[in-house]
């Protein structure tokens, strides 16, 4: 009990000292101990790398997972040391809803199938979002956060410990110069500048090891550097791997849709059993056109387009306007008036009037037909 009193005694004493050397050099009563240049350095840099680490972080939590609310419960799982529940991603959940509404629309009629395409393209989008939050997550958030939760608090600690050993340092120095001063006036303090110094190597040799210490962990923010450029590397390398799977999705989407493009239209009346019973939309606001027997002929046209219906052996490319186009994607010919596409290849186009500013003539040797402009790269 004694020795307990003692120590407490002891401590509050050493936390005064502390206290009062702080405050006056604070007031600049007193001199404080400078650190070199390189140690300051090495201060300065972990700060900074304290800091960006820590808005790094944040952002890309920010980045993974928009919804305040998920991350505060994520967060709070993990502080718990429980496994975060899984969630539905927003891809996932739309075409959760896309499919129902395809089932109360008919899963055979043009908008329940497209629905259909559409919805299980957002399907793969989901699941790849969700990898690519698991990866980035393991690869690049947790290294982060392992540096702040765990390295930077060591150098937090011992940063600490050498602030107080300064202190100590400082304040040792202190009653020195005091002892001395008082020395010069009476002998009789003799044997208290050889406390005081005695005091004053004890510090310094405290003050110098923890130095060392510090300053070795210091120095090893390099080794911290190159680690979170390994997983930054990791990290972009999943992202470009997830913006890669969504490219390829809608490209395969894009072309499974620019199929059955042609179907809307033939198939509209016969969509729903609704759209039999319920009067058109346009015919409130269009004007009525009296029916003409005869097909007009534009020049330049076949009549056979005129009519809707493209014979490749009526057409006749222009006098000019004609273009060469790579192919960017493979295209199936929906029918006989479309041209089959390969990728890579070289084809000539060309457009006629009262085209479909979506379409052009494509010419492949022999070969002509109808392609749509997106799956095609124009040349000058």
């Amino acid at each position: 009990m004694e020795f307990n009193v003692k120590k407490l005694a002891s401590d509050a004493g050493v936390f005064f000292s502390r206290a009062m050397q702080f405050t006056e050099e604070k007031l600049g009563q007193a001199e404080k101990t400078e650190l070199d240049a390189h140690f300051e350095n090495l201060l300065a840099r972990a700060d900074c790398t304290k800091n960006w680490t820590e808005k790094i972080l944040r952002q890309t939590e920010v980045l993974l997972q928009p919804n305040p609310s998920a991350r505060v419960e994520e967060f709070l799982y993990e502080k718990l040391d429980r496994k975060v529940p899984s969630r539905v991603t927003n891809g996932e959940l739309l075409a959760q809803y896309m499919t129902e509404a395809a089932n109360d629309f008919g899963p055979g009629t043009p908008y329940g199938k497209t629905l259909i395409k559409v919805g299980e393209t957002q399907r793969r989008l989901g699941a790849a979002e969700r990898e690519f939050i698991r990866s980035a997550s393991i690869s690049f958030l947790t290294p982060l956060r392992n540096f702040l939760e765990g390295d930077w608090r060591t150098i937090s600690k011992e940063r600490r410990i050498l602030q107080n050993r300064r202190l100590d340092l400082d304040a040792c120095k202190a009653r020195l110069k005091k002892a001395k001063a008082a020395e010069a006036k009476a002998a009789l303090w003799s044997d208290e500048v050889e406390k005081a110094e005695h005091e004053l190597r004890l510090t310094q040799t405290e003050f110098d090891r923890q130095a060392e210490v510090t300053r070795l962990l210091l120095e090893g923010i390099s080794s911290t550097h190159v680690n979170h450029l390994r997983c930054l590397h990791e990290f972009v390398e999943s992202q470009t791997n997830y913006y890669a799977q969504c490219y390829q999705f809608m490209l395969d989407l894009q072309k499974q849709l620019g199929r059955f493009s042609g179907t809307f239209v033939g198939n509209a009346e016969s969509a729903s059993p609704a759209a039999a019973t319920s009067p058109p939309v346009a015919a409130a606001t269009l004007p009525a056109v009296p029916t003409i027997p005869v097909v007009p002929t534009i020049v330049g046209v076949p009549n056979s387009m005129a009519e809707g219906v493209l014979n490749p052996n009526e057409v006749k490319p222009p006098a000019s306007g004609t273009r060469r186009a790579r192919v960017l994607y493979d295209y199936e010919a929906a029918d006989s008036t479309e041209l089959a596409l390969l990728a890579d290849e070289m084809i000539t186009v060309y457009s006629l009037p009262g085209m479909d500013p979506d379409w052009l003539i494509g010419e492949r040797g022999n070969q002509k037909g109808k392609v749509p402009v997106t799956y095609l790269e124009l040349l000058s």
